[in-house]
């Protein structure tokens, strides 16, 4: 891997912050973003188990309106929430700006624009053609809900909505259950081993609303990004892989929802 943990600057001259003010600083950034949409996705998942009817017959709407006859202001709510789900990245920004080094320390940066894309643009195909067998096989047996991952509006700004949703997951997930959780347990002491189960998890948890396919698509998924993230030292990869794999998922239901029998729709 090419990214090193490196010296943490320090809080004060000549001190350098504590083990525990880096645990709490993770914990807070968990809290404030996916670590709670795990918790929040393991609720809805117990709601789901216990209602009655099979999992297959539920539905998990991803991108869905939020001001339904009301396009300007479904448009503005839509924008806020993309740009307000970014600010832990910002939080996670600052955090490694202390370092001296930001977010290039994780390998999210412009060096290297072309092989981030083409390394990425091949991991989304990889994964792409897979999980959507797997999406499909888990769903039929039962352990997965139909996701829906769009139910906007026809309006004009629908597809462009999409594609920076997804670019939002994308720039979200990775720099934060990647490089930066990664980054925080390797300088807390914990194990290769360890971090890329804990991170792997990670990524599951806020995925079990789909269902137990979701959890465990999504953190077999989270092992192969640790493992190319620590060969290559960088997570713009990672981050144009998923954004790939998500604006297919989200722009490809829009066009093709109702038009093609093997796309369950809700």
């Amino acid at each position: 891997m090419q990214a090193q943990y490196g010296p943490v600057a320090a809080s004060r001259p000549g001190e350098e912050p504590s083990r525990r003010t880096l645990r709490s600083e993770t914990l807070l950034v968990l809290a404030l973003s996916l670590g709670a949409s795990g918790v929040s996705a393991l609720i809805s998942f117990v709601g789901s188990v216990t209602r009655p009817g099979g999992l297959k017959d539920q539905a998990a709407t991803l991108n869905a309106s939020a001001a339904p006859g009301r396009p300007w202001l479904d448009l503005a709510w839509q924008l806020f929430g993309i740009t307000t789900s970014l600010v832990p990245v910002a939080l996670v920004a600052h955090f490694l700006l202390r370092e001296g080094r930001g977010l290039r320390v994780i390998g999210f940066d412009r060096t290297r624009p072309w092989p981030d894309l083409g390394r990425g643009a091949a991991v989304a195909a990889i994964v792409g053609s897979t999980g959507i067998a797997f999406y499909l096989a888990a769903r039929g047996l039962g352990f997965n809900l139909t996701v829906v991952p769009e139910a906007l509006p026809d309006v004009w700004w629908k597809h462009p909505v999409l594609i920076l949703s997804a670019l939002q997951n994308a720039v979200l997930e990775e720099v934060i259950v990647v490089g930066y959780v990664l980054r925080r347990l390797g300088q807390l002491g914990w194990t290769p081993a360890a971090a890329l189960a804990a991170s792997s998890v990670l990524r599951g948890s806020y995925h079990l609303y789909q269902g137990i396919g979701g959890f465990v698509g999504n953190m077999a998924m989270g092992v192969l990004f640790v493992c190319l993230y620590r060969r290559w030292g960088r997570v713009g990869p990672l981050v144009v892989a998923h954004a790939l794999l998500d604006i297919g998922a989200f722009v490809g239901y829009a066009l093709l929802a109702g038009k093609v029998d093997w796309l369950p729709t809700a």
